[in-house]
Protein backbone atom coordinates (compact mmCIF):
# COMPACT_ATOMS: atom_id res chain seq x y z
CA UNK A 1 0.00 0.00 0.00
CA UNK A 2 1.43 3.41 -0.92
CA UNK A 3 1.75 6.22 1.58
CA UNK A 4 -0.96 8.15 -0.18
CA UNK A 5 -3.47 5.31 0.15
CA UNK A 6 -3.29 4.76 3.90
CA UNK A 7 -6.37 6.81 4.63
CA UNK A 8 -8.49 5.67 1.68
CA UNK A 9 -9.38 2.39 3.36
CA UNK A 10 -11.26 4.45 5.92
CA UNK A 11 -13.76 6.07 3.55
CA UNK A 12 -14.84 5.77 -0.07
CA UNK A 13 -13.37 8.06 -2.68
CA UNK A 14 -16.23 10.25 -4.01
CA UNK A 15 -17.29 9.43 -7.57
CA UNK A 16 -18.26 11.90 -10.35
CA UNK A 17 -21.84 12.24 -9.12
CA UNK A 18 -20.75 12.76 -5.51
CA UNK A 19 -18.17 15.35 -6.54
CA UNK A 20 -20.79 17.19 -8.60
CA UNK A 21 -23.16 17.16 -5.62
CA UNK A 22 -20.41 18.49 -3.37
CA UNK A 23 -19.72 21.33 -5.79
CA UNK A 24 -23.41 22.23 -6.02
CA UNK A 25 -23.90 22.15 -2.24
CA UNK A 26 -20.75 24.24 -1.77
CA UNK A 27 -21.90 26.84 -4.29
CA UNK A 28 -25.39 27.03 -2.76
CA UNK A 29 -23.90 27.38 0.73
CA UNK A 30 -21.65 30.23 -0.41
CA UNK A 31 -24.57 32.04 -2.07
CA UNK A 32 -26.78 31.60 1.00
CA UNK A 33 -23.95 32.83 3.23
CA UNK A 34 -23.40 35.93 1.08
CA UNK A 35 -27.13 36.69 1.04
CA UNK A 36 -27.37 36.39 4.83
CA UNK A 37 -24.28 38.56 5.26
CA UNK A 38 -25.77 41.16 2.91
CA UNK A 39 -29.04 41.18 4.84
CA UNK A 40 -27.15 41.59 8.12
CA UNK A 41 -25.13 44.53 6.74
CA UNK A 42 -28.32 46.12 5.39
CA UNK A 43 -30.00 45.77 8.77
CA UNK A 44 -26.99 47.30 10.52
CA UNK A 45 -27.07 50.22 8.07
CA UNK A 46 -30.81 50.78 8.63
CA UNK A 47 -30.26 50.91 12.40
CA UNK A 48 -27.31 53.28 12.08
CA UNK A 49 -24.74 50.76 13.32
CA UNK A 50 -22.43 51.46 10.37
CA UNK A 51 -22.19 55.20 11.05
CA UNK A 52 -18.58 56.42 11.12
CA UNK A 53 -18.84 57.93 14.61
CA UNK A 54 -19.65 54.50 16.08
CA UNK A 55 -16.39 53.07 14.71
CA UNK A 56 -14.10 56.05 15.31
CA UNK A 57 -13.07 54.88 18.78
CA UNK A 58 -11.28 51.85 17.29
CA UNK A 59 -8.83 54.23 15.60
CA UNK A 60 -7.72 55.53 19.01
CA UNK A 61 -4.76 53.89 20.73
CA UNK A 62 -6.29 53.41 24.23
CA UNK A 63 -9.10 51.26 22.80
CA UNK A 64 -6.73 49.42 20.49
CA UNK A 65 -4.31 48.77 23.37
CA UNK A 66 -7.12 47.42 25.55
CA UNK A 67 -8.18 44.87 22.91
CA UNK A 68 -4.60 43.99 21.97
CA UNK A 69 -3.84 43.32 25.64
CA UNK A 70 -6.75 40.89 25.69
CA UNK A 71 -5.45 39.29 22.50
CA UNK A 72 -1.99 38.84 24.03
CA UNK A 73 -3.48 37.20 27.11
CA UNK A 74 -5.50 34.90 24.85
CA UNK A 75 -2.37 33.90 22.97
CA UNK A 76 -0.47 33.38 26.23
CA UNK A 77 -3.14 31.04 27.60
CA UNK A 78 -3.41 29.18 24.29
CA UNK A 79 0.38 28.79 24.09
CA UNK A 80 0.64 27.32 27.60
CA UNK A 81 -2.30 24.99 26.88
CA UNK A 82 -0.59 23.83 23.68
CA UNK A 83 2.80 23.26 25.32
CA UNK A 84 1.17 21.14 28.03
CA UNK A 85 -1.63 19.35 26.14
CA UNK A 86 0.37 18.06 23.15
CA UNK A 87 3.11 16.11 24.99
CA UNK A 88 0.71 14.96 27.72
CA UNK A 89 -1.70 13.76 25.05
CA UNK A 90 1.08 11.80 23.35
CA UNK A 91 2.08 10.13 26.62
CA UNK A 92 -1.54 9.32 27.39
CA UNK A 93 -1.99 7.76 23.95
CA UNK A 94 1.06 5.57 24.51
CA UNK A 95 -0.32 4.52 27.88
CA UNK A 96 -3.65 3.62 26.29
CA UNK A 97 -1.88 1.56 23.63
CA UNK A 98 0.29 -0.17 26.21
CA UNK A 99 -0.04 -3.88 26.83
CA UNK A 100 0.16 -3.23 30.57
CA UNK A 101 -3.26 -2.99 32.17
CA UNK A 102 -2.04 -0.71 34.96
CA UNK A 103 -1.24 1.86 32.27
CA UNK A 104 -3.96 1.13 29.73
CA UNK A 105 -7.01 1.15 31.99
CA UNK A 106 -6.38 4.46 33.84
CA UNK A 107 -5.49 6.12 30.53
CA UNK A 108 -8.66 4.80 28.90
CA UNK A 109 -10.80 6.01 31.80
CA UNK A 110 -9.16 9.45 31.72
CA UNK A 111 -9.64 9.88 27.96
CA UNK A 112 -13.23 8.64 27.86
CA UNK A 113 -14.19 10.69 30.92
CA UNK A 114 -12.70 14.02 29.94
CA UNK A 115 -13.66 13.72 26.30
CA UNK A 116 -17.26 13.58 27.49
CA UNK A 117 -17.12 16.36 30.11
CA UNK A 118 -17.44 19.91 28.71
CA UNK A 119 -14.47 22.16 29.38
CA UNK A 120 -16.86 24.73 30.87
CA UNK A 121 -17.87 22.27 33.58
CA UNK A 122 -14.21 21.63 34.41
CA UNK A 123 -13.64 25.38 34.72
CA UNK A 124 -16.48 25.58 37.24
CA UNK A 125 -14.96 22.68 39.18
CA UNK A 126 -11.68 24.56 39.53
CA UNK A 127 -13.46 27.85 40.26
CA UNK A 128 -16.12 26.68 42.73
CA UNK A 129 -15.33 23.10 43.71
CA UNK A 130 -11.65 22.99 44.63
CA UNK A 131 -11.71 26.10 46.87
CA UNK A 132 -14.07 24.16 49.18
CA UNK A 133 -11.12 21.84 49.85
CA UNK A 134 -8.67 24.69 50.34
CA UNK A 135 -7.20 24.49 46.82
CA UNK A 136 -7.22 27.93 45.21
CA UNK A 137 -5.32 28.38 41.95
CA UNK A 138 -4.40 31.73 40.37
CA UNK A 139 -6.92 32.98 37.83
CA UNK A 140 -4.67 32.11 34.90
CA UNK A 141 -4.40 28.46 35.97
CA UNK A 142 -8.10 28.22 36.80
CA UNK A 143 -8.61 28.67 33.07
CA UNK A 144 -5.57 26.84 31.69
CA UNK A 145 -5.67 23.63 33.74
CA UNK A 146 -9.26 22.66 32.77
CA UNK A 147 -8.53 23.39 29.10
CA UNK A 148 -5.35 21.30 29.30
CA UNK A 149 -7.24 18.39 30.86
CA UNK A 150 -9.91 18.48 28.18
CA UNK A 151 -7.41 19.10 25.38
CA UNK A 152 -5.09 16.33 26.55
CA UNK A 153 -7.89 13.78 26.23
CA UNK A 154 -8.62 14.94 22.68
CA UNK A 155 -4.97 15.03 21.62
CA UNK A 156 -4.45 11.55 23.09
CA UNK A 157 -7.10 10.20 20.76
CA UNK A 158 -5.48 11.97 17.81
CA UNK A 159 -2.14 10.32 18.57
CA UNK A 160 -3.79 6.96 19.13
CA UNK A 161 -5.58 7.27 15.79
CA UNK A 162 -2.27 8.17 14.16
CA UNK A 163 -0.55 5.09 15.56
CA UNK A 164 -3.44 2.83 14.54
CA UNK A 165 -3.33 4.23 11.00
CA UNK A 166 0.27 3.07 10.51
CA UNK A 167 0.79 0.06 8.30
CA UNK A 168 1.34 -3.18 10.20
CA UNK A 169 4.48 -3.74 8.15
CA UNK A 170 6.16 -0.84 9.96
CA UNK A 171 5.89 -2.71 13.25
CA UNK A 172 6.90 -6.03 11.73
CA UNK A 173 9.97 -4.51 10.09
CA UNK A 174 11.05 -2.99 13.40
CA UNK A 175 10.59 -6.29 15.23
CA UNK A 176 12.50 -8.16 12.52
CA UNK A 177 15.68 -6.14 13.20
CA UNK A 178 15.50 -6.88 16.91
CA UNK A 179 13.74 -3.80 18.28
CA UNK A 180 11.45 -4.21 21.28
CA UNK A 181 7.87 -2.85 21.05
CA UNK A 182 8.92 0.19 23.09
CA UNK A 183 11.92 0.88 20.88
CA UNK A 184 9.87 0.40 17.72
CA UNK A 185 7.29 2.86 18.96
CA UNK A 186 9.86 5.44 20.03
CA UNK A 187 12.29 5.19 17.12
CA UNK A 188 10.15 4.16 14.15
CA UNK A 189 6.44 4.76 14.67
CA UNK A 190 6.15 7.98 16.70
CA UNK A 191 8.42 10.11 14.48
CA UNK A 192 6.28 9.20 11.47
CA UNK A 193 3.04 9.73 13.35
CA UNK A 194 4.09 13.18 14.56
CA UNK A 195 5.04 14.30 11.03
CA UNK A 196 1.77 13.04 9.58
CA UNK A 197 -0.35 14.47 12.40
CA UNK A 198 1.05 17.99 12.25
CA UNK A 199 -1.87 19.51 10.24
CA UNK A 200 -4.44 17.90 12.54
CA UNK A 201 -2.52 19.00 15.63
CA UNK A 202 -2.58 22.59 14.37
CA UNK A 203 -6.36 22.25 14.16
CA UNK A 204 -6.33 21.03 17.77
CA UNK A 205 -4.38 24.17 18.70
CA UNK A 206 -7.13 26.26 17.10
CA UNK A 207 -9.63 24.44 19.33
CA UNK A 208 -7.53 25.20 22.41
CA UNK A 209 -7.39 28.84 21.38
CA UNK A 210 -11.18 29.00 21.11
CA UNK A 211 -11.55 27.34 24.51
CA UNK A 212 -9.76 30.30 26.10
CA UNK A 213 -12.99 32.26 25.57
CA UNK A 214 -14.12 30.55 28.78
CA UNK A 215 -11.92 33.08 30.58
CA UNK A 216 -14.98 35.16 31.42
CA UNK A 217 -16.00 32.50 33.96
CA UNK A 218 -12.87 33.07 36.06
CA UNK A 219 -12.58 36.79 35.20
CA UNK A 220 -9.46 36.26 33.11
CA UNK A 221 -9.09 39.22 30.75
CA UNK A 222 -8.71 37.33 27.48
CA UNK A 223 -9.88 38.86 24.22
CA UNK A 224 -13.59 38.03 24.40
CA UNK A 225 -13.85 39.08 28.04
CA UNK A 226 -12.00 42.30 27.23
CA UNK A 227 -14.43 42.90 24.37
CA UNK A 228 -17.36 42.39 26.71
CA UNK A 229 -15.94 44.93 29.15
CA UNK A 230 -15.28 47.45 26.38
CA UNK A 231 -18.78 46.99 24.95
CA UNK A 232 -20.32 47.70 28.35
CA UNK A 233 -18.16 50.80 28.78
CA UNK A 234 -18.74 52.29 25.33
CA UNK A 235 -22.26 50.93 24.68
CA UNK A 236 -20.98 49.97 21.21
CA UNK A 237 -22.01 46.34 21.46
CA UNK A 238 -22.23 45.43 17.77
CA UNK A 239 -19.05 47.26 16.76
CA UNK A 240 -16.93 45.83 19.58
CA UNK A 241 -17.97 42.25 19.04
CA UNK A 242 -17.44 42.55 15.29
CA UNK A 243 -13.88 43.80 15.87
CA UNK A 244 -13.26 40.96 18.35
CA UNK A 245 -14.64 38.47 15.82
CA UNK A 246 -12.29 39.83 13.13
CA UNK A 247 -9.30 39.39 15.47
CA UNK A 248 -10.27 35.77 16.16
CA UNK A 249 -10.78 35.14 12.44
CA UNK A 250 -7.34 36.57 11.64
CA UNK A 251 -5.55 34.47 14.28
CA UNK A 252 -7.42 31.27 13.44
CA UNK A 253 -6.98 31.97 9.74
CA UNK A 254 -3.22 32.22 10.19
CA UNK A 255 -3.19 28.92 12.06
CA UNK A 256 -5.32 27.30 9.35
CA UNK A 257 -2.94 28.60 6.70
CA UNK A 258 -0.07 27.11 8.69
CA UNK A 259 -1.84 23.73 8.76
CA UNK A 260 -2.43 23.89 4.99
CA UNK A 261 1.19 24.85 4.36
CA UNK A 262 2.47 21.97 6.48
CA UNK A 263 0.15 19.54 4.69
CA UNK A 264 1.35 20.69 1.28
CA UNK A 265 4.96 20.47 2.45
CA UNK A 266 4.41 16.89 3.55
CA UNK A 267 2.85 16.01 0.20
CA UNK A 268 5.88 17.43 -1.62
CA UNK A 269 8.09 15.22 0.54
CA UNK A 270 5.97 12.20 -0.30
CA UNK A 271 4.59 11.79 3.23
CA UNK A 272 0.80 11.51 3.33
CA UNK A 273 -0.62 13.56 6.20
CA UNK A 274 -3.41 12.01 8.25
CA UNK A 275 -6.58 13.78 7.21
CA UNK A 276 -9.26 14.90 9.60
CA UNK A 277 -11.75 12.44 8.06
CA UNK A 278 -9.43 9.55 8.83
CA UNK A 279 -8.84 10.68 12.38
CA UNK A 280 -12.54 11.11 13.07
CA UNK A 281 -13.20 7.62 11.71
CA UNK A 282 -10.58 6.04 13.91
CA UNK A 283 -11.38 8.06 17.03
CA UNK A 284 -15.06 7.30 16.89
Amino acid sequence: MTSGDDYRILFDEPGPRARRTIRIVTAVSIVVGLVLAGLAVRQFAINGQLAADKWRMFTEWPYQRFLLTGLVKTLQAAAVCTVLALPLGALLALARLSGTRLLRWPATVFVELFRSVPALLLVYVFLLGLPRFGIVLPVFWQLVVPIVISGTATVAELFRAGVLSMERGQFEAAYSVGLTPGQAMRLIILPQVVRRLVPVLVTAVVSLLKDTTLGYVVSYSELLNSGRTLAQYTQALVQTYLVVAVLYIVVNGLLSRLAAHLEQRQRRRGTAPIRAEAVVTLVT
